[in-house]
């Protein structure tokens, strides 16, 4: 008698979706609910990823695609028209959606991931003068070596970033998240608080050191200045495109026992566990000009010439392979969204729907992948993950 193992599937994207967005806390009572919360968010996300950039839009995809929805939850009073689509985004709690986000992604991508970015950026249209409400901010942690969202977190501008970011490490780094990550942050996070919460998710931390730090920087500038050139190591890389050529030297020094000793002056700035300064210097030369930068990092981790180089050009992807395709393919910026908690939480689909895109390994550009979807529902289901559709 021969013996059948049965091995368990692996969870699809879908699934794991669904699961999670079962878990959200719906804030309405029970007997009052016409369209479950999963089947909301389902529509959303699916709406989304189908070009569909506003509620009005998301509605009548929804209404023309019922059958499609219905082969993954029942819809027994159909899909919510545009205007229950904005009451009830508006009402869903934005940190309990957030959290549902990150846990999916650890789920369904589980691999380490060792360059993180962690970047805020505005939707400038979100703002509400009538009621004098800033616009949205929102701060993103981005792998950017696998192009994928990791999380999120909402702040009432720019300035409150240095708040933000921690609560949003210390959520990425749950059951060893970011364990061995090189974090990169812009100049606004080089601080001791920002700095801590990193080293305590055993990731290590890559800083911008700029006007901000004057004192940081000037020594900085003064080390790279003074330093015998065999303490230091460098590489050169060449870009050429766009009407330029870019040059960029990488310099890293790692004798830092300096920035550890005992001295103590107002205003002194003590990073935990230093073990690298970066130096960035570059020349372009355009059509009709030169244009010349040198700018300065530290890191916690040992980190070579090249390596440094790889994560600095790295995190600049998070404009380029985020911020840049959330403005001009899923107009994010022309969103009008500004009473409740609408604007964050839609903010955050459209992290659900970018990362489902990204998934799926064809040459097209995440645009045409957008209206192919909302043409053929079955590209939609091999976005979602479910190609058996």
């Amino acid at each position: 008698m021969s013996l059948t193992i049965l091995i368990p599937a692996e969870k699809s994207r879908l699934r794991a979706l669904l699961d999670h967005f079962a878990l959200i806390e719906d804030p309405r009572d029970p007997w009052r609910v016409a369209h479950p919360l999963p089947e909301v968010l389902l529509l959303v996300v699916c709406g989304t990823i189908a070009d569909c950039d506003d509620y009005e839009g998301i509605a009548e995809w929804g209404e023309a695609h019922l059958a499609f929805l219905r082969g993954f939850l029942p819809y027994h009073h159909g899909g919510p028209d545009a205007r229950w689509l904005n009451i009830l985004m508006n009402r869903i709690d934005p940190g309990f959606f957030s959290a549902a986000f990150t846990a999916w992604v650890r789920e369904t991508w589980p691999d380490r991931l060792d360059l993180i970015a962690i970047d805020g950026k505005t939707s400038r249209r979100s703002h509400d003068r009538s009621a004098d409400k800033a616009p949205l901010h929102l701060v993103s942690a981005f792998a950017t070596t696998s192009r994928l969202v990791l999380g999120q977190e909402a702040v009432a501008d720019k300035t409150n970033e240095t708040t933000a970011i921690p609560i949003l490490v210390e959520r990425l780094a749950a059951n060893d998240g970011l364990k061995g990550a090189l974090v990169s942050i812009d100049a606004i996070a080089t601080n001791p608080a920002v700095a801590t919460t990193i080293r305590r998710a055993q990731a290590d931390y890559l800083l911008a050191v700029k006007a901000n730090q004057p004192t940081l920087r000037d020594e900085i500038e003064t080390l790279f200045a003074e330093a015998p050139a065999a303490s230091l190591q460098s590489t050169t890389d060449v870009d050429k495109g766009h009407g330029r050529i870019e040059q960029r030297t990488v310099t890293v020094a790692r004798e830092v026992d300096w920035l550890n000793g005992d001295r103590r002056f107002p205003g002194e700035l003590r990073l935990p566990d230093v073990a690298t300064i970066i130096r960035v210097a570059s020349r372009a030369e355009l059509k009709d000009r030169g244009r010349f930068e040198t700018r300065y990092y530290v890191s916690s981790a040992t980190l070579s010439a090249c390596r440094a180089a790889e994560a600095v050009r790295g995190h600049w992807a998070i404009e380029n392979s985020l911020h840049w395709v959330l403005d001009v393919t899923f107009s994010e910026d022309q969103s009008r969204l500004r009473t409740g908690h609408g604007a964050k939480n839609m903010a955050v689909v459209r992290h659900f729907a970018i990362n489902l895109i990204r998934a799926v390994d064809d040459k097209r550009s995440i645009k045409l992948r957008r209206k192919r979807a909302g043409w053929q529902p079955g590209y939609l289901a091999t976005i979602l993950g479910h190609p058996s559709r």
